[in-house]
């Protein structure tokens, strides 16, 4: 039978890389991987891959699946990240959207995907190797057991970079972005393997733009905004849904349909005008209709990524902006990062 799949290690977010001499044993840095966290277990005879939140990855990724019963050289327990690259032109970048189109029902459909954009792991800790349990041995440990155990293991299949050097995580913060990475990891070098646990710490790219509302959709208890949908407009003055922001009190979420009822679209019967947003694939059954606001109240907003479009996860409320015009409120405000090919970071 296959190891036990535990839940896996945690971080927290911190505002900057910090400083090693101020963790007992030091930190190592790594690059923040955008993917789907995975915890692959391989007995020698069966493969079984979970994901962050305890759900069953295996069937989604038989490519992977293939890769790791051909390919590891023994029974292991490894922690990492599944990503999907795609070439963008100057090279290739992680693709979150190509990604996600693989957790599908339909096995064709999965079949046909792992082909067309093939996954890749990406390791970053060993809990596990043989026999032995590594969990309670230092990070430090654990690494180099798992640098051992893939060194000569080819791709489909990478040992994330690491370097115990401050100024080449800060260097990897600014460029590894232009691949599609998420940021750095620090991870103490004499702490055990922690389940659950928010132990290590992690350093994302935080950004503002003005941003103007779009509508809202009820919250999930039937009762009050549960998030409020936003966009940007594009340079022929058109407005696209950029993301959402959530996250309100229960307090806050009934105060603001009583303050965005004046900007709510109404028909000529005067019912409220109501929208329905893209289905997400994780989530079928979700309800995606939401209620239109005229686009005239402009918000500040916390965000780390922009893809394509749209803001990579739900963005954070800074502030409302008064002062603002919507119209002024447009995709060349954001900052554009430099491209970076993935392949520099896999070496």
């Amino acid at each position: 039978m296959p190891y036990d799949i535990p839940a896996p290690m945690l971080a927290k977010s911190v505002l900057a890389v910090p400083d090693p001499a101020r963790t007992p044993g030091g930190l190592s840095f790594e690059p923040k991987w955008d993917g789907f966290r995975a915890l692959v277990s391989w007995d020698g005879t069966d493969v079984e891959i979970g994901s962050r939140g305890s759900k069953p990855l295996t069937r989604y990724f038989p490519e992977l699946v293939d890769a790791f019963s051909r390919l590891l050289p023994e029974p292991c327990l490894i922690d990492g990240e599944i990503v999907v690259a795609t070439d963008a032109g100057d090279g290739q970048r992680l693709q979150w959207e190509a990604l996600s189109q693989r957790i599908h029902p339909a096995a064709s459909r999965v079949a046909l995907l792992s082909e067309q954009t093939p996954a890749m792991f990406i390791a970053f800790d060993l809990l596990a190797r043989g026999d032995r349990d590594l969990r309670d041995e230092p990070f430090a440990v654990r690494r180099a057991e798992l640098v051992d155990l893939l060194q000569a293991v080819p791709d489909p299949l990478h040992v994330t970079r690491a370097t115990d050097d401050v100024e080449t995580a800060r260097r990897w913060l600014a460029e590894f972005e232009g691949a599609g990475l998420d940021g750095v990891v620090a991870k103490p070098l004499a702490q055990p393997y922690a389940p659950g646990k928010r132990t290590m710490f992690k350093i994302k790219h935080a950004r503002t733009a003005d941003v103007v509302a779009l509508g809202y959709r009820i919250h999930k208890s039937g009762s009050g905004v549960g998030s409020l949908l936003v966009g940007l407009y594009d340079d022929d003055g058109e407005l696209h849904g950029v993301g959402g922001v959530a996250a309100w009190s229960d307090k806050r979420r009934q105060e603001l349909v009583a303050e965005l009822e004046p900007l709510v679209e109404r028909d000529a019967a005067g019912a409220a005008v109501t929208g329905e947003s893209d289905r997400s694939r994780f989530a079928a059954s979700k309800d995606v209709s939401f209620v239109k606001l005229r686009p005239e109240l402009v918000l500040e907003v916390r965000y780390d990524q922009l893809e394509g479009r749209r803001f990579r996860h739900t963005v954070q409320f800074e502030r409302w902006r008064p002062d603002r015009e919507a119209r002024s409120c447009t995709f060349g405000q954001l900052e554009t990062v430099a491209a970076y090919d993935l392949a520099d970071v896999l070496d």
